[in-house]
């Protein structure tokens, strides 16, 4: 569900991960852990028709992102030129929204068993999308 509120547009999230992972780590670390996303109750029956084996699309929100700089240097490497926040995966943008494409490995009623997913422990779950279709 979105509301204006003053020229503001705001979503509500539809459920959270669950990982061991309570702090920003290391991308690569992060999707090789396999992570639970928790729908509220009330929205399960919208997984009918997702199967294991899928690739699912998640949209979250960077709940723990701080301020953005338009230019960065890649995964936060010095070593590399900066670039346009629009072309990195940077957490640190104008609206800190992530999308990432997983591998659904089971469901169980609410609960979606994910590997891949470059998102930290309690991130707010915005929408599930096929990402094949």
């Amino acid at each position: 569900m979105t509301e204006t509120e003053g020229g503001r547009i705001v979503y509500r999230a539809i459920g959270r991960v669950e990982n061991s992972f309570t702090d920003p780590a290391p991308v690569d670390d992060l999707l090789a852990c396999e992570s639970r996303i928790v729908l509220e109750p009330s929205l399960a029956a919208g997984l009918r028709g997702l199967e294991p084996g899928q690739r699912v699309m998640v949209l979250f929100q960077f709940h723990r992102s701080g301020d953005y700089d338009l230019c960065q240097h890649p995964r936060g490497d010095t070593s590399r030129p900066r670039r346009g926040v629009f072309a990195l995966r940077s957490p640190r943008r104008p609206n800190p929204i992530g999308a990432t494409v997983v591998e659904l490995v089971a469901i169980d009623e609410n609960v979606l068993r994910v590997r891949g997913l470059d998102a930290i422990n309690g991130t707010p779950v915005l929408d599930l999308k096929p990402a094949d279709s």
